[in-house]
């Protein structure tokens, strides 16, 4: 998202420096350090985490003003092919120690293992370039995540517009993560994810967003399915085995936008999310219903540096359910997460993330949903042997107290989620 309208006019002298004065290795997305020639340190100030530049490159459809140069036109001015194809692959492989185990919420058997080998815990190809004077492509395919072998999952992929009509409004078209308005869960420093925006669900859906500038305003206005990217229905109401299926399950679509500004050096941003989700039913609430319920958000996000080297971030949720479980309750719990990042140079960097969630009226629902409650404090310090290759130490401390069964059913807060992990991060 283009954040930083006030500044507006230095980025085509910013880009053209760089352009002049860069020309080294690779960074986090290499399909376009190998177009470029560019450093890493130009667009990350520790792979994957960006630093304005980054952010400014996004904000530019993910181009630079050279980006034709390396492009085949076969003399057709319509035509601007890239010269090889914009390949980049990520690779990650961890050995964790946790105390967490799977349950069965109903008859309470668990099954865990104190340590556990996470390799490869993803393998991921990108791939991304222009089109046009205006339009871009982005995906990635995951080849393997969470030891989901034998399996292929896209999770972001969309082409952008970035000037529609001569507006000046951007248009994605795609699926994307509702929750990159705020903080791209993908530029994280820390193997901990941002957990409120998980368990808020509204990280990928299909849509489009759009978003523009308003002087020291930043708009963004988006529309979605609003149930994920995996559902879809099979169309058969012309006849038997017709070949096509619907993406969205029912008339509904969720609106949501956020509205940011520069206050000083702070970046802040209110966000907002109306619309349903299909009930929970079944033992323990882990079955999806056939009934559509509403679903509201409301966030602030606020985030700023010191000196280029510390970055602080932070984000609050509250959320409402209506009728989610009892469909005459409403369902009101809060959530959210704040972190500090410390990039000293060039070998390492260092993150505390703090996790928070409080269930509200999900407080003794005998649902899995007890489980949105979190109180964590994760510590990670990253080793970078290149710019594109780190190594990665990671510690989790919970601090929720274990609970025993207060229900029918096996849910809450039943063991601790500590953790410790190493392993390895690249992107090549």
């Amino acid at each position: 998202m283009k954040r930083e309208e006030n500044r507006v006019w230095l980025r085509p002298v910013v880009i053209l420096g760089l352009m002049a004065f860069f020309s080294l290795q690779a960074w986090a997305a290499p399909m376009f350090a190998r177009k470029y020639n560019l450093s890493c340190t130009v667009c990350h100030s520790a792979f994957p985490k960006l630093n304005a530049f980054g952010k400014e490159f996004m904000a530019n459809n993910y181009r630079l003003p050279n980006w034709r140069e390396k492009t085949i036109t076969a003399d057709d001015d319509q035509l601007a092919l890239q010269d090889s194809i914009p390949l980049a692959f990520r690779l990650q492989g961890f050995v964790q120690a946790r105390d967490s185990e799977a349950v069965d919420v109903v008859t309470g058997e668990t099954t865990g293992a104190d340590t556990d080998f996470q390799a490869p815990y993803l393998i991921k190809m990108l791939s991304s370039a222009p089109l046009s004077e205006h339009i871009t492509y982005y995906f990635y395919a995951i080849f393997a995540e969470k030891g989901g072998n034998g399996e292929v999952i896209v999770e972001d992929a969309w082409f952008s517009y970035d000037d529609l009509f001569g507006s000046g409004i951007s248009m994605m078209l795609g699926q994307f993560q509702v929750s990159d308005l705020m903080f791209p869960r993908e530029t994280r420093l820390t193997f901990q994810d941002y957990m409120a925006f998980r368990m808020a669900g509204i990280t990928y859906e299909r849509g489009a967003l759009f978003s523009r500038d308003l002087g020291p305003i930043n708009i963004g206005l988006g529309l979605v399915n609003g149930n994920g990217i995996t559902e879809n229905v099979t169309i058969n109401s012309p006849g038997y085995r017709r070949p096509d299926h619907m993406f969205d399950n029912d008339n509904a679509k969720a609106v949501f936008g956020r509205i940011g500004t520069e206050l000083g050096p702070v970046s802040a941003g209110v966000f907002y999310y109306n619309g349903s989700q299909k009930n929970a039913t079944g033992d323990a609430g882990t079955e999806t219903g056939t009934r559509d319920t509403d679903k509201q958000i409301a966030g602030l996000d606020l985030s700023g540096d010191f000196g280029g080297e510390i970055y602080w971030y932070g984000q609050l949720l509250w959320n409402e359910w209506d009728g989610f479980i009892d469909q005459n309750t409403k369902y009101r719990w809060i959530g959210g997460f704040a972190g500090l990042d410390y990039v000293p140079g060039n070998s390492w960097s260092y993150s505390l993330l703090y996790n928070y969630a409080d269930g509200g009226d999900f407080d003794n629902s005998d649902t899995v949903y007890e489980g949105i409650d979190i109180n964590s404090l994760t510590l990670n310090a990253s080793y970078y042997f290149m710019r594109n290759v780190k190594g990665v130490i990671e510690a989790n401390a919970d601090f929720l107290a274990k609970e025993a069964q207060s229900g029918i059913f096996y849910t809450g807060h039943l063991s601790h989620e500590n953790y410790i992990l190493l392993g390895f991060d690249a992107a090549f």
